[in-house]
């Protein structure tokens, strides 16, 4: 099993779930974050005075599937996510140990299964 994680655009969230959903991809989390990267922050005007915001909005969805599909599953998010200009994102793949669905005990693939 793998982790995906996507760190994408606030804008971008509906597209990117509406693409995983056309995948079959139903169960994700998603959280609002802030980070910091190569866009090193951007400028705000509040009460017409300007400053500089290093920490910028984004959006954190982290998916648990099976081997077999991590890597459509990562070609649809950045496809979906994609603007072409700075900020757009980044996505990371990680091993997945193990997990297990509450409600039922069910284990592994059959827990993350949608």
């Amino acid at each position: 099993m793998k982790l995906v994680v996507a760190i994408v655009k606030p804008a971008m969230t509906n597209a990117v779930m509406d693409a995983l959903s056309a995948i079959g991809v139903s169960g994700m989390t998603v959280t609002e974050v802030k980070g910091h990267g190569r866009q090193k922050g951007q400028t705000e005007i509040y009460r017409g005075a300007e400053y500089q915001v290093t920490l910028v909005p984004k959006v954190r969805f982290d998916i648990a599937v099976a081997d077999d599909i991590a890597d459509k599953v990562v070609e649809t998010i950045g496809k979906a996510a994609k603007t072409g200009k700075i900020g757009d994102g980044k996505i990371f793949v990680l091993d997945l140990e193990q997990a297990v669905r509450i409600r039922t005990g069910e284990r592994d693939a059959e827990a993350v299964a949608t």
